[in-house]
């Protein structure tokens, strides 16, 4: 058997090679996860669908890959898994796939053993993870704050200990955020590196990709390489790594040319201690030798937030559109948020969702002349520390014009006057940073380097020209070597 304490001293690989070298067993470390699970799971809500009796049954087979029998948790939207519930965190949807999604299969195929579903926002909506279905999920560093959003239940498993990474994905920020939230490494890969059929091609315009939320540099690089690269009927394949993200990793990067910036894109307030992260990292890159200088690419934030929201209220329509379709889900059964996104992208004129989707290539063009001069740009990873739970619900009165907006069906008068554009200014003001490489299709990382004076994680992030996860795993592992944070764990 393995201990708790042992448990959580490894991370991923290194409990791969305690199995690989017969110190434990696939079945010891499951029962290791699921002990640890049992004890912190009922404070921080994160595993909202348990899978045991699969998981036991899989430890028992002989497991191959790179984290062969390591314990992993997947997330409930997108990593679907077969036989299992999906509800994407609503109450409408409650669906049983009779097969697995790709990137799951993926997952599979590197050896790790999935005991569970973690929770997320309703359709990965927020930055924060606090559905109707399953309720507010708990950062372990302070439970009355969030962990982030939308992969929340995943970034809060893995810093309690209950596994050393877990399955997410990032259409706007949802690997970062989280990952800032509570004290991980986080990176979500560029536009078509890791596939998501067969049911979908590009998850939000190609805005959305999957990888994990892990402790460790190496996992992240692991897991992409095992699952990255175009599955069958994809929308187009992405140049190959020349070596292993892992070899990567302690690779010393080139003396960088890196940019940084702390003012907020969309022109909203950002906490000092943020801004002190991104000031303190500047001057760490520094002594590592690298060249680094405050600048910023020349492209309108507000209107790239603006444009973010048009894609988001059009696939919230057409989610709620889907699920119905193919799970029998009512419009009536999701919650107001959502049914009020709905609203907007359903009498959204399909001539303003194109526009705003071309933009997309400016924006993108904007950011690759950037990065001929710059290697990398530095921002922070989030506006503000963690949010306390609750901070961000709706007041009473702004609950009662949303009931009666919904009531109306007055969607249609909305666009145009103005409160389409205070919406993408309030629901992005305390993550503002994260949708540029979302839209760009770049691969972005937040790296857990800075606390708060009273203990709170605080990410900054790296934002990276496409297909060049390679100089973001060598100066990440540069980073980890210079200021480890393996062992900064909360005290739950």
């Amino acid at each position: 058997m393995i201990s708790d304490a042992d448990y959580r001293d490894h991370d991923g690989l290194g409990l791969a090679a305690l199995v690989a070298r017969g110190e434990v067993t696939a079945a010891e470390l499951l029962e290791a996860a699921m002990a640890r699970a049992e004890a912190v799971n009922p404070q921080i809500n994160a595993i909202v669908i348990p899978m045991h009796e699969q998981a036991r049954t899989r430890a028992r087979q002989a497991l191959d890959g790179p984290f062969a029998g390591v314990p992993f948790l997947i997330k409930d939207i997108i990593q679907d898994h077969a036989g299992v519930l999906t509800t994407a965190g609503s109450r409408a949807i409650d669906y049983v796939p009779d097969a697995h999604a790709e990137v799951t299969a993926r997952f599979l195929a590197s050896g790790v053993v999935v005991f569970g579903k973690t929770s997320t926002p309703e359709l990965a909506l927020k930055g924060i993870t606090e559905s109707q279905r399953w309720g507010a999920t708990r950062n372990p560093w302070d439970t009355t704050r969030t962990p982030g959003g939308s992969s929340g239940g995943a970034a809060a498993a893995v810093a309690a200990g209950i596994v050393p990474l877990a399955g997410a994905n990032d259409g706007g920020g949802s690997i970062r955020i989280p990952a800032a939230c509570c004290g991980l490494f986080g990176l979500r890969p560029s536009r078509g590196r890791v596939p998501l059929g067969p049911r979908i091609g590009e998850a939000w315009e190609g805005a959305s990709s999957d990888l994990v939320v892990s402790r460790s540099v190496r996992d992240s690089a692991a897991m992409l390489d095992a699952i990255q690269g175009a599955d069958v009927g994809a929308p187009f394949e992405i140049r190959s790594p020349e070596r292993p993200y892992l070899d990567e990793v302690t690779r010393e990067p080139d003396r960088l040319r890196i940019a940084f910036t702390t003012r907020s894109p969309i022109d909203t307030e950002v906490d000092p201690a943020c801004v002190r992260a991104v000031t303190d990292t500047a001057a760490l890159l520094q002594s590592l030798g690298h060249h680094v200088e405050q600048a910023e690419p020349g492209i309108d934030g507000l209107q790239l937030a603006q444009d973010y929201l048009t894609m988001y209220m059009g696939q919230v329509s057409a989610d709620i559109a889907h699920w119905g379709a193919v799970a029998g889900a009512r419009e009536a059964d999701f919650e107001p948020d959502t049914r009020v996104l709905g609203l907007l992208g359903r009498t959204l004129p399909a001539r303003d969702y194109v526009l705003a989707h071309r933009r997309w290539n400016d924006y993108a063009r904007a950011l690759g002349r950037f990065h001929q001069r710059y290697a990398l740009y530095l921002t922070p990873t989030l506006a503000c520390p963690p949010v306390a739970i609750g901070a961000l619900a709706l007041p009473p009165w702004q609950r009662i014009a949303q009931s009666l907006l919904l009531a109306a069906g007055a969607g249609r008068l909305l666009h145009g006057s103005g409160v389409v554009e205070q919406l993408a200014r309030d629901s992005l003001a305390k993550v503002p940073f994260t949708q540029l490489a979302n839209l760009t299709g770049v691969p972005a990382m937040s790296v857990p380097l800075w606390s708060t004076d009273d203990g709170l994680p605080l990410g900054v992030q790296f934002i990276a020209a496409s297909g060049r996860e390679d100089l973001l795993f060598q100066l990440a592992g540069q980073l980890e070597r210079a200021r480890p944070w393996a062992q900064r764990r909360p005290a739950l």
